[in-house]
């Protein structure tokens, strides 16, 4: 049809008698390149080519539209004087084919152009190109072209900026850009809602959502899906529930990005009933809409709904992408779930910021941490700028992992890209130099924090227990309350830990006292499982059992173990005996606790008894978790087991252990052998712990560092009484500070004493 309107465009015509706007129609309904070319051609034999713009910026706009960005800038550079619009066509056809380089580079050519200026929609283009060009540098100075251009307060320029910064995670100079847009429209503060949750500030964008409600502005779909990921990651329920009403009452809440964001919502604030609801009454769930329900089955522990709805979405004819399989992650791993999300990932040929972080957050969430930093690693290297999800994900992967001098690289590059560190972000950094052993740096983060909620109390009180620092643990609990941070279940939580892994237990006692009577938290299986921890371990065993005979309700497993843990410091084999077969019957397949109570026996020199535990292990194939020792030097992570000889420096690593269990001996040591688990030998059960895996990391520390240097290392399980001797005999030695992070806590060695006091 469209061919056959052209050959009807006789030559008699070609003077001029073809009205414009019947180039117009036949470009709009045009739907090929082929069909472009002929329309060029004839507009080219009728004049209208060079005479018309409308015509020649119609055709620019469609070849832009099909793809042909290049045929687009063909025909605008045969254009001898090309206006403002037909600029502006071209720099957002840039931007939108991926070549936000040529944009700015056209937007350069028009300041050049003495007869036009650049207007409002040229400022939010090129905006746009800067963004995709990831150059904050040349975001700002578009800025200020804008600014001097008279354009500052423009609600579409302000708008763009807005984005801008916040893409950069530079907060503060994006509010302060929607802070000086004169009158700003709905799309102005859906920039903004959206550019906070995005970033990690999710209380500011709910806040900024109730302005934009009481301010009387209308209010769009858009909005409610720009503020319920904050609602979600804060689990706002009653204020994701209010905001559900307004979409309903402004009929607005059944279009398909809204619903999926209620789906999202609803599920992350434990409501996966409603979460299905919505579900169920999509007509046609797009795969966005099948990913939030998977995930919100998943993140609620149903691991048979997510799995079932999975398997659906399998049978259907949506293609599956990574985050599918990344929302199943957190609850099934038989499917190999990780590894299909990653080829899925690697397969997508456009990987977006959000898919990269959905990766790394699964990876992260579910101790996958080397996989998570590699992820992190390899973004790096794809020039895809982080934002403060990213580096939050990969904060706690370093936490995890224990790795400061990678948590210390992505603090600089935090630095580097000028993110503000906003709470989410600042909290992430203070539980990562927390468990990397630098508990003075988790502080300085913490006192610098300008907006603290209680979530950052509350990281900086279970650091401060984390490392046995019970009385700076309850100060700042003290300071929490006189600044008016009403404590949680969490907080509780790890001040009582602080308090047992310092020997507080009278103040550890009162606390756990004025928890509901004073502040309202109902004490859970932690908080009392905690309590017995801090009885047991303060010498109180039987204050403790008669702590757990008048709980309400049955003991779980976690108090017991206490319990059981308890008795091993303390030598009571008889409350052992009563702990372990209360715990043997609750989890008959936990190794751990067998153990322990083959350690308590063997301490007692009960060796039979012992063995007769060992025996049961046997019966039962159940295997002991084996003990590990990582180091970190310089960029590198070393793994040592006991008596392991795989290492590379082997041989000066056992020269170094020999050397300095000489002078450990000379200078007093003698090997704790009470809790070895094998009746044997003096001589060979001191050989057995003289290679455990943590002496091992030690000494490949002093061979391959500077003296003086720190040494840090981290051992899967609790260290055992003679390591933690003899760690204190090499730090004197030595003359090195030793920090030791065990299954526990932290331990700080130094000039022959560790920070816990002996008591751990």
């Amino acid at each position: 049809m469209l061919c056959r309107s052209l050959s009807h465009t006789s030559a008699a015509t070609h003077g001029g008698g073809v009205p414009p706007f019947f180039y117009l129609d036949l470009i709009s309904r045009s739907t090929s390149l082929h069909h472009l070319h002929q329309i060029l051609a004839r507009t080219i034999l009728t004049g209208h080519h060079a005479a018309d713009l409308a015509t020649s910026t119609k055709l620019i706009q469609r070849f832009s539209d099909l793809g042909a960005i290049d045929h687009a800038r063909r025909l605008f550079d045969s254009i001898p004087a090309p206006d403002l619009f037909l600029f502006n066509v071209l720099i957002r056809s840039y931007s939108l084919n991926h070549s936000p380089a040529f944009a700015v580079s056209l937007y350069s050519r028009l300041r050049q152009e003495p007869r036009l200026l650049p207007d409002d929609f040229t400022y939010a283009f090129v905006a746009n190109a800067a963004v995709s060009l990831r150059s904050v540098g040349v975001g700002r100075l578009l800025h200020a072209h804008s600014v001097v251009g008279g354009y500052s307060g423009d609600p579409f320029v302000g708008s763009a900026f807005t984005n801008l910064y916040f893409s950069f995670g530079h907060v503060s100079l994006a509010e302060k850009m929607f802070d000086g847009i004169a009158r700003p429209d709905t799309v102005s503060w859906n920039t903004f809602v959206s550019g906070l949750a995005h970033n990690g500030c999710f209380l500011k964008s709910m806040k900024s959502f109730v302005k934009l409600i009481a301010t009387g502005l209308e209010f769009d779909s858009t909005t409610l899906a720009a503020v319920l990921p904050a609602i979600a990651e804060l689990q706002d329920l009653n204020f994701g529930r209010i905001v559900h009403c307004l979409g309903v009452k402004a009929g607005l809440a059944s279009h398909a990005f809204v619903v999926t964001g209620l789906i999202s919502m609803y599920s992350k604030c434990g409501d996966v009933t409603t979460s299905k609801l919505l579900f169920l009454g999509i007509g046609k769930p797009d795969l966005i809409a099948w990913n939030a329900m998977i995930s919100g089955y998943s993140v609620n522990g149903d691991v048979g709904s997510s799995v079932g709805l999975f398997r659906k979405l399998l049978s259907s004819s949506t293609k599956v992408n990574s985050s599918t399989v990344v929302g199943l992650i957190p609850v099934f791993s038989p499917l190999n779930d990780i590894e299909s999300a990653k080829k899925l990932f690697e397969a997508a040929q456009d990987k977006s910021l959000a898919s990269w972080n959905a990766m790394i957050s699964g990876c992260a969430q579910n101790g996958l941490t080397e996989m998570a930093i590699s992820l992190f690693r390899q973004m790096q290297a794809a020039d895809v700028q982080p934002n403060p999800v990213t580096v939050t994900s990969i904060l706690s992967a370093c936490a995890q992992l224990g790795a400061l001098t990678l948590g210390k690289w992505v603090h600089q590059i935090i630095d580097e890209q000028h993110f503000e560190p906003n709470v989410f972000v600042s909290t992430a950094m203070i539980d990562m130099y927390a468990k990397c052993g630098s508990i003075k740096e988790a502080r300085r983060v913490f006192d610098r924090m300008v907006e603290k909620n209680v979530v950052s109390w509350n990281a900086m009180i279970a650091g401060y227990g984390l490392h046995g620092l019970g009385s700076e643990a309850l100060n700042l609990f003290s300071e929490m309350l006189d600044a008016n941070i009403a404590p949680t279940g969490v907080t509780f939580l790890s001040v009582l830990y602080a308090c047992s892994h310092a020997g507080l237990v009278e103040q550890g006692r009162k606390l756990f006292l004025s928890m509901e009577s004073d502040y309202g938290v109902k004490p859970g299986p932690e908080h009392l499982a905690c309590t017995v921890d801090l009885l047991g371990r303060g010498g109180q065993l039987r204050e403790a059992f008669k702590f757990i005979e008048a709980i309400p309700t049955d003991p779980g497993a976690g108090v017991w173990g206490a319990l059981l843990g308890a008795c091993m410091i303390h030598k009571d084999t008889d409350l052992a005996r009563v702990a372990s077969e209360r715990l043997l019957m609750l989890e008959p397949n936990n190794t751990g606790y067998y153990v322990l109570l083959s350690n308590i026996h063997s301490a007692g020199h009960n060796y039979g008894e012992a063995a007769l535990v060992r025996q049961r292990v046997k019966s039962k194939n159940l295997v002991k978790t084996p003990g590990c020792t990582m180091i970190e030097v310089g960029n590198a992570v070393h793994l040592f087991t006991s008596g392991d000889r795989s290492h590379e420096q082997t041989a000066a690593i056992y020269q170094e252990l020999e050397r300095l269990t000489g002078k450990m001996v000379e200078a007093g040591y003698c090997a704790v052998t009470g809790t070895a688990l094998y009746d044997v030998e003096e001589e060979e059960k001191a050989h057995m712990l003289k290679v455990h895996s943590e002496k091992l990391a030690i000494c490949f520390g002093l061979i391959s560092t500077e003296p003086g240097t720190e040494i840090r290392i981290i051992k899967n399980l609790r260290v055992c009484l003679d390591c933690h001797n003899a760690t204190k005999f090499i730090s004197k030695i030595t003359n090195r500070v030793i920090v030791v992070r065990d299954a526990n806590r932290f331990h700080h060695f130094r000039d022959g004493i560790c920070s816990c006091g002996d008591f751990w």
